[in-house]
C-alpha cells in the first residue's frame, strides 16, 4: 500500500472506533445510574477483572478509579482460581469486562462473588449473553463491528469498554464532588502533582519587588516604578491595601498609539479599575487558568482580606515548568 493509502486507512479505523463509542452513548440508560449508586454505596473495593484485551482495559479502569479516590484493584481470572479469590470480601463490588459475554474465564470469580453476596457490574460486549444473565447491573458496551478489517481483533470493542470505564469513574467524581485538593493528594509527583500542589505563594513577587504607587502620583513616576520593578505592571491600592487599579506595559503602548499627550495624567486617571486578583493560597494552575481566560499576563495576589500581597506574572508560571 502507498503511504497515502495507509493514512486514509488509519483515518477509517479512528472514525470506526469513534462511531462505536458515540453509538454506545446513545444507549446509556438507568443501569448506568444504578452502577454509580452501587459503587458509591460500596464499603469495600471495586474489584475489576477480565481476560485478554478486556483484562488490559480493566487494569487501566482500576488505575483510574484509584487515582480518583475509589479504592480498586485488578484481579486476573487465572490468578484468582489459584488463591487470589481470597482477596475478595463481602463488602466489595465486582466489575467484570467481556466482549463475548461468555463466562468460561470468569466462572469461578462469578461463583465466588455470588457465594459471598458481592454485587456484579459488567461491561458487556454482547447483549443477552450468559454474562449479562449473571450480572446484577449490566452496561451495554457492544459495537456493530470492530475496526479490524476481518471484524475479529478487539479494537472498537476494547475502546468502548475503556470509555465506559472512564464514564463511570468521572460520573463518580461528579457525584462525590471530588475536589482538586483530593486529586492532588493521590498525585503528589509528576506533572499532575506539579499542577495541583504548587501554590501561588511559592512563586509570586512580594515585598520590595511589588510595584505599587499612589493613585495621585504623576504618570511619569508610575512609569519609573513599572520600569524598575520589571514586572510589566503597576498596582494602585486603597486605604485598606486592596488593589483598585492596574496599569500595564500594554496600556502604555495603547496610550502611545493614540498619539495624545498623556504626561499630564495621574496614575489613577490612566489605570484600569478592578484588576483581576487571586488568593495567594490558590494553586498555580488556577492562576494560569485565570490568565488564559482573561488573556492577561499578570495577576494581583491577595490575602483573605483581599489586601494586595504580591503579583504573579505568566513568566513565573513558565519558569515553574507547569506548562
Amino acid at each position: 500500500m502507498r503511504s497515502d493509502d495507509l493514512v486514509e486507512y488509519a483515518k477509517s479505523v479512528i472514525r470506526q472506533e469513534a462511531s462505536s463509542v458515540s453509538a454506545m452513548a446513545d444507549r446509556l440508560n438507568g443501569s448506568f445510574n444504578d452502577a454509580v449508586a452501587a459503587i458509591l454505596e460500596c464499603k469495600g473495593r471495586v474489584i475489576v477483572s477480565g481476560m485478554g484485551k478486556s483484562g488490559l482495559i480493566g487494569r487501566k479502569i482500576a488505575a483510574t478509579f484509584n487515582s480518583t479516590g475509589i479504592s480498586s484493584f485488578f484481579l486476573h481470572p487465572a490468578e484468582a482460581v489459584h488463591g487470589d479469590l481470597g482477596l475478595v470480601r463481602s463488602d466489595d463490588i465486582m466489575l467484570l469486562i467481556s466482549k463475548s459475554g461468555q463466562i468460561d474465564d470468569l466462572a469461578y470469580i462469578i461463583a465466588a462473588a455470588k457465594r459471598i453476596g458481592v454485587n456484579i457490574i459488567t461491561l458487556n460486549g454482547t447483549p443477552h449473553s450468559p454474562l449479562e444473565q449473571r450480572s446484577d447491573i449490566c452496561l451495554d458496551c457492544s459495537v456493530d463491528m470492530e475496526a479490524c478489517p476481518n471484524n475479529m481483533v478487539p479494537t472498537s470493542s476494547s475502546t468502548a469498554a475503556l470509555v465506559m470505564g472512564d464514564a463511570l469513574a468521572l460520573a463518580l467524581v461528579k457525584a462525590r464532588d471530588f475536589s482538586l485538593e483530593e486529586l492532588a493528594s493521590f498525585h503528589p509527583a509528576g506533572f499532575i502533582g506539579k499542577r495541583l500542589l504548587k501554590h501561588v505563594s511559592e512563586v509570586h513577587h512580594t515585598g520590595d519587588e511589588l510595584p505599587i504607587i499612589d493613585a495621585q502620583a504623576p504618570i511619569t513616576e508610575m512609569l519609573l516604578v513599572m520600569t524598575s520593578k520589571r514586572l510589566g505592571c503597576v498596582f494602585m491600592v486603597d486605604a485598606n491595601g486592596r488593589p483598585v487599579g492596574i496599569f500595564t506595559d500594554g496600556d502604555l503602548r495603547r496610550l502611545l498609539e493614540r498619539g495624545k499627550d498623556f504626561f499630564s495624567l495621574t496614575a489613577g486617571e490612566a489605570m484600569h479599575p478592578d484588576p483581576k486578583s487571586i488568593t495567594q493560597s490558590s494553586i498555580l494552575d488556577a492562576a494560569l487558568a485565570m490568565m488564559e481566560s482573561y488573556s492577561i499576563t499578570q495577576l494581583a495576589t491577595v490575602d483573605e482580606q483581599k489586601r494586595l500581597v504580591g503579583v504573579i506574572h505568566l513568566h513565573d508560571i513558565l519558569k515553574s515548568k507547569l506548562v
